[in-house]
């Protein structure tokens, strides 16, 4: 029989869980003392703990007792419990060892759930004697519809740096937080979007997804608010906005940077009073969502330059999450390249050869400045290129990727072809120099440049510069 301990100050709760469980086939025992509870636990093994945050013990509460437990049974799996939510409080208790954060009160069904959940988890490591050579050639992979309709993948990483990220998106996703992402272009901040909703009470409801990037000043308004029929030249229907189109579910705005001052004053105030009031219209709607927004720009030093409303980014932030580049994740990319290229052979329905010692040792040099994408992208051509039972070599890279021999990079050939060559290297440095000066915001780059954001645009297609 399964053992289970109740830690709360709280008689009520002890007796409501003890009831509930015991009634389940569960032997339970109470206390309301951490300090009598850490006795108990010195003479007795238990399979799950619940155990409340705040304890009123002068001696011992809640984060020292289970910090406590998980030195005398790290076995034990321990749900802490709390009437008072934190989140940087939760990542931290996660770190320490604890199964689970929950908010009180718990509900019969949550709590039953709970246990089943933490009992799971005991069996499954227990029977996972995997041997220390295995290779791990693929991860879980999480699905969605891109805002473009297409369906894309989130590969959950294994290294230090990736499950301090899955840590944080599971904690985030059951509450109703505004969520600030924060990463290089090409990083993944949609899919984390994407990972928040679905892990969300909301996830039965619709997530809309809009590219503020892609906005001009003129139809931001209508394009989030909506718009009656003849509010402007060319409105010859009304049509809702993106906040009623996310109704019950969640609103994930993309590049918020990138708004007009005027529509980021109109967004703070749908946000305040979660009321929207289409453009051409007296009538205000009342909206349900949760919002998200994404950005490749520092938000906090928009603000300091005045180029984004210190109110609404007060109003946003009340939790941000920091999408680290591939360069930072060196550890995963085995599992990334892995992954992406049986990807692309589902695709393709085809199987591409193995890759070479030479191209993974590209891939391991190379800083990826447009990250998963960009390496997405180059698993897409070098498979298209090869043949099914060949290996993959440099010569089936991109431009970019392959080194430069060592006669040519020494030679000084003249001629009007190597000075081109010169001109595009030089400018093709250049533009990816000011890019990682603004962690690949091309909106800002575009202006140090002092060139407009279509010709950023047509350079990078022009000098095959994937972000």
């Amino acid at each position: 029989m399964k053992t289970i301990l109740i830690v709360d100050d709280e008689i009520h709760i002890c007796t409501l869980l003890t009831t509930i469980l015991t009634k389940e086939g569960y032997q339970v025992d109470h206390s309301v003392s951490g300090a009598i509870a850490l006795k108990m636990v010195k003479e007795k093994n238990y399979d799950v703990i619940f155990c409340d945050y705040r304890l009123k013990d002068k001696e011992i509460d809640g984060s020292i007792l289970s910090l406590r437990i998980r030195e005398l049974s790290p076995a034990t799996s321990i749900i802490v419990m709390t009437g008072y939510p934190d989140v940087r409080v939760a990542i931290q208790l996660i770190k320490q060892g604890i199964c689970d954060y929950v908010v009180k009160p718990l509900d019969a069904a949550q709590a039953i759930l709970l246990v089943q959940k933490a009992l799971l988890h005991q069996a499954v490591i227990s029977k996972e004697q995997l041997p220390a050579t295995t290779p791990l050639t693929s991860g879980p992979v999480s699905t969605y519809v891109s805002r473009k309709g297409q369906l894309s993948q989130f590969v959950y990483g294994a290294s230090n740096t990736s499950k301090e990220l899955h840590t944080q998106i599971k904690l985030i996703a059951p509450t109703d937080y505004s969520v600030i992402i924060l990463g290089e272009t090409g990083t993944g901040k949609e899919s984390v979007a994407h990972l928040i909703h679905n892990q969300s009470k909301r996830k039965d409801k619709p997530m809309v997804a809009i590219d503020c990037g892609s906005l001009s000043r003129e139809l931001a308004s209508s394009e989030l608010f909506g718009h009656e029929k003849g509010a402007f030249t060319g409105a010859i229907q009304a049509r809702i906005g993106a906040f009623q189109e996310a109704q019950g579910g969640t609103l994930f705005l993309d590049e918020i940077g990138n708004l007009s001052y005027e529509v980021q004053t109109a967004l703070l105030r749908t946000i305040q009073e979660r009321v929207v009031r289409p453009v051409g219209s007296s009538r205000e709607v009342h909206v349900d969502i949760r919002i998200i927004v994404a950005s490749n720009e520092d938000l906090q030093h928009a603000v300091l330059h005045g180029r984004f409303r210190d109110d609404l980014y007060y109003r946003l932030n009340e939790f941000t999450i920091n999408v680290p580049p591939l360069r930072e994740r060196q550890d995963d990319l085995p599992l990334f390249v892995s992954t992406f290229k049986q990807t692309v052979e589902d695709e393709l329905e085809k199987e591409c050869g193995p890759l070479s010692d030479e191209v993974l040792a590209v891939f391991s040099n190379y800083p990826w400045p447009g990250n998963i994408r960009e390496l997405k992208n180059v698993m897409r051509r070098i498979c298209l290129l090869s043949t099914e039972k060949d290996p993959i070599t440099i010569e089936h890279l991109p431009e970019e990727l392959r080194p430069v021999p060592r006669e040519l990079a020494a030679s000084t050939i003249p001629g009007e072809a190597n000075l081109k060559n010169v001109t595009r290297q030089a400018e093709y440095q250049k533009i990816l120099d000011v890019l990682q000066q603004v962690r690949f915001n091309k909106s800002q780059a575009a202006r140090l440049m002092n060139i407009d954001r279509k010709t950023l645009y047509n350079k990078l297609h022009t000098l095959n510069i994937l972000l």
